[in-house]
């Protein structure tokens, strides 16, 4: 039993040494108190004042520095989602998804946002936002787990996380909401890279089972109905699968009528 505890721990190495390198970084602003944890966020935060001010060490600074609220209500949920992805594709690939879906997606964003300002479409004071947390590089993993996903599942668990991702886009307010969709699609499209998943355990599907409800969570905070916003879900999800099954019907039947001029 030690054996197996102790295999599965260096396994998780890299989620288990995230996870205590957050609890650090959170604790010691805490004990420093609010006016050098707000100094800190404000140094660390990835927004257009401190790149446009050379200030790249924010792009990996900013990972581990967060302030969405108490930690012990989302931290559970990102161990599962970097567990499990651990679990399945090993250290190197959680590692390189988390990146690319921080990073990536936070100078998408910037971009975008420095065009907005730019025309007239938001005002100056946004290039001076916080942008701080884990949020984009868990939505890039929870993209990632598409691979994972049983391929007659796969259609419908892409259009749910898309759906919800652009409803989220269009009646939020905050341009975290188009971090999470960008982070999402990286994600997505980094598990074509992924091979498949041909067995699950219940361990790894209950760390599934969070890691849903953890992604829900990060990616749903606006104060729509609760009934609204799954609807929309389900209903991207059903689009999802029905255009799915007709693009393998549209590639079946070229191919038997080359099959069967061939069989007569």
């Amino acid at each position: 039993m030690l054996a197996r505890t102790w295999s599965t721990l260096v396994r998780l190495r890299l989620t288990l040494g995230y996870a205590v390198t957050l609890v650090a970084v959170a604790t010691t602003l805490v004990v420093l108190g609010p006016r050098v944890q707000d100094h800190v966020i404000r140094h660390m935060s990835t927004n257009l004042h401190n790149l446009g001010h050379g200030r790249l060490v924010t792009l990996i600074g900013s990972a581990f520095v967060t302030s969405e609220g108490p930690m012990w209500v989302w931290l559970p949920g990102l161990v599962c989602l970097l567990a499990l992805a651990e679990l399945l594709w090993r250290s190197r690939r959680v590692l390189i998804t988390f990146t690319l879906g921080h990073v990536g997606a936070t100078l998408i964003v910037a971009a975008g946002l420095a065009t907005a300002i730019e025309v007239g479409w938001l005002p100056l004071s946004v290039a001076r936002d916080t942008d701080v947390g884990i949020s984009y590089g868990a939505m890039a993993v929870l993209g990632a787990l598409t691979a994972a996903i049983p391929s007659r599942w796969r259609p419908g668990w892409i259009g749910w996380w898309l759906s919800l991702g652009v409803l989220m886009v269009y009646v939020g307010t905050d341009f975290s909401n188009a971090g999470h969709l960008v982070a999402l699609l990286l994600g997505t499209l980094l598990s074509i890279r992924f091979g498949p998943v041909s067995h699950w355990t219940r361990a790894r599907v209950v760390l599934l089972a969070v890691s849903v409800s953890f992604g829900y969570l990060v990616v749903v905070n606006t104060g729509l109905s609760l009934v609204v916003v799954p609807i929309v879900g389900v209903a991207g999800a059903l689009a999802a699968h029905w255009l799915a099954g007709r693009w393998r019907a549209r590639r079946v039947q070229p191919a038997l009528a080359v099959a069967l001029p061939a069989t007569a």
